[in-house]
């Protein structure tokens, strides 16, 4: 029978009892949740979900059941503007160990490869700093083919578990930053800011490939999503057993989530249209903006810096088309 890797531990971030309270009313937006291990973004969601008594929420990108880390929640009328965080840029600690292929990349899989002792003992920390250091800035990945992007409406990790692994066409990523944290050899453990849709399991594989060693990723934490820090989030224990008014700071207001967006304040007249639907032109909004955003998506806030809608431009850029409207 095949085994699955031992998997060896490097200090990531704990999760955090249990006190469930009624049916309360919550504001729009963000909830920033320091996911624990061994429990998947949609059991996280319905714990959530539970807690906030509300009746629309999701993840705004998934974390595997073995990872942990930052997990943003979208509350309410949040749901509406999740999009726009998955291709938001991430960034992760996580831990490599060399020596083992497995199946899924990573910790939860069968081996299917162990290199011989003797090839891991001869890699050096230099080679390992080398190697990871080539992986930098714009490039293709293969996604794994245990992942949930779909093959014929099928997602690939159920096709997988029946055998047909089926290998998806390279995607275009980009790796801002990388480097090596941490390393006890056949173990390390890196930092990488990286694009949204990245899969740091085929990082970890493709690094494996390059030492031609193998290897699989054996931890990871999630430390930043967009403009989220893990410092920020909430424990998923520690927020139920809060009372009601003491979450309402940890929701951060849709306005102030999109903040790498740019913004309009919109006077009584541009108001009023939004309210009823109406096209918003580009001479209507070009005066408040200090800069020309091409193709760009807008916030458009009230006063008070409520989100009311975003637009973004049409294909002549004449006129702006709704993505999501707030208010009427």
């Amino acid at each position: 029978m095949q085994r699955r890797p031992r998997k060896k531990k490097i200090s990531l971030i704990p999760g955090t009892c249990n006190h469930l309270f009624g049916q309360i009313q919550m504001k729009d937006g963000i909830l920033a949740i320091n996911k624990p291990e061994g429990i998947s973004s949609a059991r996280v969601v319905a714990r959530v979900k539970r807690v906030l008594g509300v009746k629309k929420i999701g993840h705004t990108g998934t974390l595997d059941p073995f990872a942990t880390g930052l997990l943003l929640i979208a509350v309410q009328k949040a749901t509406r503007i999740s999009r726009f965080f998955l291709k938001g840029s991430k960034q992760y600690v996580a831990e490599v160990t060399l020596g083992i292929e497995t199946d899924t990349y990573d910790c939860t899989g069968q081996t299917v490869f162990e290199a011989a002792p003797g090839v891991v003992n001869a890699i050096s920390p230099e080679d390992v700093q080398k190697v990871v250091a080539r992986f930098s800035g714009p490039q293709e990945q293969i996604p794994p083919s245990f992942s949930a992007l779909k093959h014929n409406g099928q997602p690939l990790y159920k096709l997988a578990r029946k055998g047909e692994m089926i290998k998806k066409p390279p995607r275009k990523i980009e790796i801002f930053s990388i480097s090596v944290q941490h390393m006890d050899l056949p173990g390390f453990a890196m930092d990488v800011h990286c694009t949204g849709g990245t899969y740091i399991r085929s990082l970890a594989y493709d690094i494996g490939k390059k030492l031609k060693c193998g290897a699989h990723l054996s931890g990871l934490c999630r430390t930043k999503s967009s403009a989220f820090d893990l410092k920020d989030a909430i424990g998923l224990e520690d927020l139920e057993r809060m009372e009601p008014k003491e979450i309402e700071p940890y929701i951060l207001p849709m306005s102030e989530c999109l903040a790498f967006l740019p913004c309009v304040q919109a006077d009584a007249v541009i108001e009023k249209k939004i309210s009823y639907g109406q096209k918003l032109s580009k001479d209507e909004i070009a005066p408040f903006l200090t800069l020309d955003p091409v193709q760009a998506v807008i916030r458009m806030v009230d006063s008070s810096n409520q989100l009311l809608a975003l637009i973004e431009p049409d294909k002549d850029g004449s006129f702006y088309n709704y993505c999501c409207v707030f208010t009427g």
